[in-house]
């Protein structure tokens, strides 16, 4: 069950990603060349995705992995290669059909299947590990937490997600951001404490939280986390 605002949310992401910011996606996760702002996102994407991938078994056979949010697949299919069975879901289809050109071929020993829909739709079954990298950002605490117990319910393993932890530094490069011509703006993403988003995971009694990494390569911050079911 999700709350009305994480179902707002979700369509003004669905519209940006599928429509608004659909070609600047594409690009800057390709290795066309792109802006100094944006290649410093593209650094910190890039190393965000290793750290997620090096919280996974680097042998993956006969493992299940839901990667939610999963944009353009460049995670889902490094898992592929690693031999997982790889479950990748986004709400846009635009960015879809960009995953499932890029992913062609490249899979190796895994398989990928893409779909267009919810994160959190039960419907796509049980997991051994779920990653959500920077998916959940734009969300508020309290629906980030409700998605992050929901998807831990249905992994036997971690739950690895990303989020935009509060810092002054944060706060300064979003008013920054203001400044960016209003096609170019993404949702607002939703900062939150580190301390708070733990307090939270652990007072459900769902879940218990592991590992962390903050990430922070120019106008690109944000902070891992490791959850296990308890």
């Amino acid at each position: 069950m999700t709350s009305a605002s994480y179902r707002a949310r979700r369509g003004e992401l669905e519209t940006y990603f599928d429509r608004t910011a659909a070609d600047a996606w594409k690009r800057l996760t390709s290795d066309a060349p792109v802006s100094g702002i944006r290649a410093t996102v593209r650094a910190g994407r890039d190393e965000m995705r290793a750290t997620l991938l090096s919280w996974l078994p680097q042998d993956m056979r006969g493992m299940r992995l839901l990667d939610a949010g999963c944009g353009t697949g460049a995670l889902a299919v490094e898992a592929a290669r690693r031999g997982a069975c790889v479950t990748a879901v986004d709400i846009s289809p635009t960015l879809i059909g960009l995953a499932r050109e890029r992913a062609e071929g490249r899979q190796g020993a895994g398989e990928v299947h893409f779909s267009i829909g919810d994160m959190l739709d039960p419907g796509l079954g049980r997991f051994d590990h779920v990653v959500a990298m920077d998916s959940l950002i734009h969300y508020r605490a309290a629906d980030m937490v409700t998605a992050v117990e929901q998807l831990a319910a249905r992994a036997r393993g971690s739950v690895l997600f990303t989020f935009a932890p509060r810092t002054a530094l944060l706060s300064m490069m979003h008013a920054a951001g203001r400044f960016f011509p209003r096609g170019d703006r993404a949702p607002a993403i939703e900062p939150v404490r580190h301390d708070r988003l733990s307090t939270m995971l652990a007072g459900g009694g769902r879940t218990m939280v592991g590992r962390g990494r903050r990430i922070a390569r120019g106008f690109y911050v944000s902070q891992a986390m490791e959850v296990l079911r308890t």
